[in-house]
């Protein structure tokens, strides 16, 4: 059976202040690395973002979009598909948010006061999926593990810029007794290729056909180091 190969989180430098590498470098590394598909997920403001704060709100969401943007552009002319999603920050606990754009963002000057109950609502309420990003991450600006089950949809359960299986393997555990499914991505920040991702049955159509995909808990294989899942969806 072919298996299509999708990167599900990913940050460019345009938006991402710890990130190395622009949207187009990366749709050049992961079309050489024979992928299918990557999802740009930047940092957002109230993350490690390095768009300007003293900006108008619609300049600040053009000037974050650009990664995606450019990734997307480049994977349009070597044919790599790109698809947009973003990284939250909540106190050091980050989500992942799937499914809306660039004109949501622009008509929610608001959400960087909402919290992360309020979130969920409003980012499902406009068709959208969020999946709790490395939820058992340790490090210096996540200063404890908090956990959401009400308010997420899926729990990435490998996360290889963890560096720690410890921390993917209790993800698991997690998500495996709240029944949530699984997803997998390497953080990537740089040039560096980790071959982390999704493998799916079939080549996705949009951001929409991966949301649904994730959701069936079936058809895809996680790629990355945690052995005690499988890697395999669901």
């Amino acid at each position: 059976m072919a298996l299509y190969k999708y990167e599900t989180h990913l940050h460019t430098k345009e938006a991402s202040a710890c990130a190395t590498c622009n949207g187009a470098e990366h749709a050049r590394l992961y079309k050489e690395a024979g992928y299918d598909g990557i999802i740009v997920t930047d940092h957002f403001f109230n993350g490690n973002s390095n768009v300007p704060k003293d900006l108008p709100w619609e300049e600040r969401i053009d000037l974050f979009c650009k990664g995606y943007e450019n990734a997307k552009e480049e994977g349009d002319r070597i044919g790599l598909s790109v698809f947009m999603g973003w990284e939250a920050n909540d106190h050091g606990t980050e989500f992942l948010i799937y499914g809306l754009d660039k004109a949501w963002l622009k008509s929610h000057p608001d959400l960087l006061s909402w919290s992360i109950e309020e979130q969920y609502q409003k980012v499902h309420a406009a068709g959208g999926y969020v999946v709790h990003a490395h939820p058992f991450r340790m490090r210096d600006y996540i200063k404890k593990v908090r956990l959401f089950p009400d308010c997420i949809d899926a729990v990435e359960a490998i996360n290889l810029r963890n560096g720690n299986d410890e921390f993917d393997q209790k993800a698991f555990q997690y998500a495996k007794e709240n029944d949530f499914p699984v997803t997998a991505g390497s953080d990537a920040h740089s040039s560096v290729i980790h071959k982390g991702g999704i493998a799916f049955d079939h080549k996705l159509l949009d951001i929409f056909d991966y949301i649904e995909s994730i959701k069936t808990g079936s058809g895809y294989q996680l790629l990355g180091t945690n052995k005690e899942q499988g890697q395999t969806g669901g």
